[in-house]
């Protein structure tokens, strides 16, 4: 298990209130909300390409990552970039329209699934669509201060709608920008044609670029986050299957309308959970025996082959019988 896979597993998973310090425009239809702790005790730190939770009004919870320079030890403050939607999934409009200066949030975190550690002799380039620019600036702050080489290739809409656009620019010796409405492209095909060996890709964004680089990548180290699940294919097994959970001593059926995570819960079993659609990793559950459908949006091909961690809240069985660390 990686490093920010164990921290997600057991760190900072306990909700607590933060303040919001200060709401700032960051680009045309984003704000940047900078929360700080509540009493002398200061905020977690984090790493580059962390995200929180946010508990919304009605009890939902919506994940937003970090940006700006990483902060390892512990943090003086926190700072998210919310784009409005109003055809969103929830929060983004909550987040613009109501919340203001002075106020309390409840969150959880910071998690990690989307690691950026970077290793001398590696080369490194970071695409952003859109505000997939928050944790992809932490990134380029991290490798800014570990002295490695990089670049940040940014595609939006239009400068205007670019959220962190001069901050990334200082960071970037090479920044290419994208902007639609000026008629400019990201060249995914011609990008990975003219990459170096010993580089690796790191890109945050809509699913049509998270798709796009995929089919670009044919190969090449890509470590990608999404705002939204994948689509996958049906169950490998589209049958009941049996779960032992190893701690809790109960064996439970799962049949193929309920996920692991509800049958689980049901049965007595604690379980951290917020996104219960396999993108923000809090159900990250360790395997014991048994073979994984792994149906999540995080885990990489060559995570997804060490089959030794599972997300509960959509990954299935691929075989009979399960053995979980719940």
């Amino acid at each position: 298990m990686s490093a920010a896979h164990a921290e997600a597993a057991g760190l900072h998973e306990t909700q607590f209130d933060v303040r919001v310090v200060s709401r700032t425009p960051g680009a045309e239809g984003v704000v940047l909300i900078e929360l700080g702790p509540i009493g002398d005790r200061p905020l977690p730190g984090w790493s580059a390409g962390s995200h929180i939770d946010v508990v919304l009004p009605d009890a939902e919870i919506r994940q937003y990552s970090l940006s700006g320079p990483p902060q390892p030890g512990s943090s003086e403050t926190w700072r998210i970039g919310v784009l409005r939607e109003p055809s969103g999934r929830g929060g983004s409009v909550w987040l613009h329209d109501e919340l203001r200066e002075g106020d309390v949030l409840t969150v959880a975190g910071p998690r990690n699934h989307f690691e950026f550690e970077p290793v001398h002799g590696t080369s490194y380039v970071l695409v952003a669509g859109g505000i997939g620019i928050t944790p992809i600036s932490s990134m380029a702050a991290a490798a800014v201060r570990a002295g490695v080489p990089f670049e940040v290739h940014y595609a939006g809409r239009s400068r205007r709608s670019m959220a962190l656009l001069d901050e990334v620019s200082a960071l970037a010796g090479a920044l290419s920008v994208y902007a639609a409405d000026e008629g400019a492209r990201l060249d995914l095909d011609g990008l990975f044609a003219g990459m170096k060996p010993f580089t690796t890709t790191y890109c945050c964004g809509p699913a049509k670029l998270i798709e796009a680089i995929e089919a670009a990548a044919s190969g090449r180290q890509l470590v990608v986050e999404r705002f939204e699940p994948k689509a996958v294919g049906a169950p490998v097994l589209q049958a009941p299957f049996e779960v032992e959970l190893a701690a809790t001593g109960v064996t439970v059926t799962v049949p193929p309308d309920r996920s692991i995570l509800e049958v689980a819960e049901e049965a007595g079993a604690l379980v951290l959970s917020s996104c219960r659609e396999g993108t923000c990793g809090t159900c990250e559950t360790v395997v014991l025996e048994g073979e994984v459908d792994h149906r999540d949006s995080i885990l990489t091909p060559d995570e997804q082959a060490a089959n030794d961690v599972m997300y509960v809240c959509v990954s299935r069985a691929a075989c009979p019988r399960l053995v979980l660390d719940l």
